[in-house]
């Protein structure tokens, strides 16, 4: 959850608004002759003691009783930054926000270096809201930050005050759907049960103009959803079925249809996972998560574009229901799958999502979710990869990605690696052993996947840190949410 954020927008300077933010490139800082006159013997007498270089993720605060006045607060942008180091210098600020209790900061816009875009305020502030975020609702002694930070942002005009202000709200709107994401994502799996993650998308879209519809393990056996039933069967906690539908353009215009995979706990099933770090397959829903976010923050925004958001959330669990290495089960659209690994159940509830999907005339079908080890292995935990039947859409989604600071790479899905998926008993296998899984599962997907463009994104090692890093506390990262958001207001 994020603190209240209370932006200011003077047009001349406030002298009592908490210490400056000063964000500084290592070659400005070592010329020394760059420096504003009214802070020139303050940052000069950093320099000379040398304790502070201005080196990327380096920061200082200096107190009051050090420079006077509210303090200063210096971020290092390192050489050459880009769009992610004013990111990282920003989630350095909200470290020493958190760190020393600040409830306000002063930002001027014309302490920034020019790097020619225009929007370093916009990265900067970014980067620090995403680091104060926390999720301490079950600490007896949760961490104290401040409940309300109020940031001064000094503008040069009245005009680009203004426009400030509307792209930063902008900004918050998103950057609270991943705070959503990550809360719903860092929920324990004795709360977080599918029904749990259904009332809350529920919840979430009232008086937001979305629709929200829940399907039941009635509803579910009725419609012949019986892939996702069959990962389900092993639990006491029933399936769900989460539709949400926002319309931002006309009615008769085709929809983008999301579809995100939410096993709320994966133990594996009977192909029990390893003991150690089972704890975390709790962010097994990461990408459903991301659906829900993402359409609450579109609404929010009120893009002029129509969105299906459909959500399998399902639990996995080892019983004597649950089923079977060996198992056969049906698709709802028809196609007969071998259960070869019980463990690769987020393929199967995605294949019935999808074909429901479908059933919505989707112009585009896009799919996230945590869906295989193979994707950390091949990609690490920096980048998700994405693959699909559209080039055009793929790299759209690749644009949005770098965009948005949530990166994608593109792997090849090629017809040859469906042969692995080949089953002597059933239509195709759901696993295709070692070679290439995650193409694999993006293959066994695609059998599922509408003829509109389709694209696959598998974000395994993007989803969740087990250590923090700047802008990325502990736990669930909400990542898709911006990535799709931004995909989103390019379509609008």
């Amino acid at each position: 959850m994020l603190p209240e954020i209370g932006f200011i927008y003077p047009h001349q300077k406030m002298a009592d608004h908490g210490p400056r933010v000063v964000a500084l490139e290592q070659k400005t800082w070592e010329r020394g002759d760059s420096f504003p006159p009214d802070m020139a013997d303050q940052l000069g007498l950093a320099r000379s003691n040398r304790v502070f270089s201005a080196k990327a993720d380096e920061v200082l605060f200096l107190p009051p009783r050090v420079v006077g006045e509210a303090g200063l607060l210096l971020a290092g942008l390192g050489e050459a930054p880009d769009a992610a180091q004013w990111r990282r210098a920003g989630a350095c600020i909200g470290a020493q926000i958190k760190q020393k209790k600040i409830e306000e900061i002063e930002v001027d816009t014309a302490l920034m270096p020019e790097a020619g875009t225009g929007r370093e305020v916009e990265w900067l502030l970014e980067g620090c809201v995403l680091e104060l975020y926390t999720f301490d609702k079950y600490k007896s002694d949760p961490d104290q930050t401040p409940a309300r930070i109020e940031i001064a942002i000094h503008a040069a005009t009245e005009a680009q005050s203004v426009k400030l202000k509307q792209t930063l709200q902008e900004r918050m709107t998103i950057l609270q759907g991943t705070a959503l994401a990550r809360d719903l994502v860092n929920e324990p799996s004795n709360v977080k049960t599918p029904e749990f993650l259904a009332y809350a998308a529920w919840e979430q879209s009232q008086n937001s103009g979305i629709k929200t519809t829940i399907l039941g393990q009635n509803a579910l056996e009725q419609a012949g959803l019986d892939a996702l039933l069959a990962v389900a069967q092993g639990s006491n906690a029933e399936p769900r079925l989460i539709v949400m539908e926002y319309q931002g353009a006309a009615p008769d215009e085709a929809p983008v249809a999301l579809v995100g995979k939410a096993v709320t706990f994966d133990s594996g099933g009977i192909s029990l996972k390893p003991g150690d770090g089972m704890e975390q397959m709790k962010m097994d829903m990461a990408g459903g998560a991301a659906v829900i976010a993402t359409l609450v923050s579109a609404a929010r925004l009120q893009l002029p574009v129509n969105v299906v958001g459909v959500i399998p959330a399902v639990e996995n669990m080892p019983s004597g229901t649950a089923q079977r290495p060996g198992d056969i089960v049906r698709s709802a659209a028809g196609k007969s799958i071998e259960v070869i690994n019980t463990d690769a159940e987020g393929r199967l509830i995605l294949a019935d999502a999808l074909h429901w999907a479908g059933g919505k005339n989707p112009r585009a079908v896009i799919d996230i979710a945590t869906l295989t080890g193979a994707c950390v292995i091949a990609l690490g935990h920096h980048t998700a990869a994405v693959l699909g039947s559209d080039a055009e859409l793929v790299q759209e989604l690749i644009c949005a990605g770098k965009e948005s600071g949530e990166y994608l790479w593109e792997l090849p899905l090629r017809k040859e690696y469906a042969k692995q998926l080949e089953s002597s008993v059933a239509d195709l296998k759901n696993v295709g052993g070692r070679p290439a899984g995650t193409i694999t599962a993006a293959a066994f997907l695609q059998h599922f996947a509408p003829e509109c463009p389709w694209a696959h994104v598998d974000i395994a090692g993007t989803a969740w840190n087990e250590k923090a890093s700047p802008g990325h506390p502990a736990g669930g990262t909400g990542f898709g949410v911006r990535m799709l958001l931004e995909y989103l207001q390019r379509q609008a």
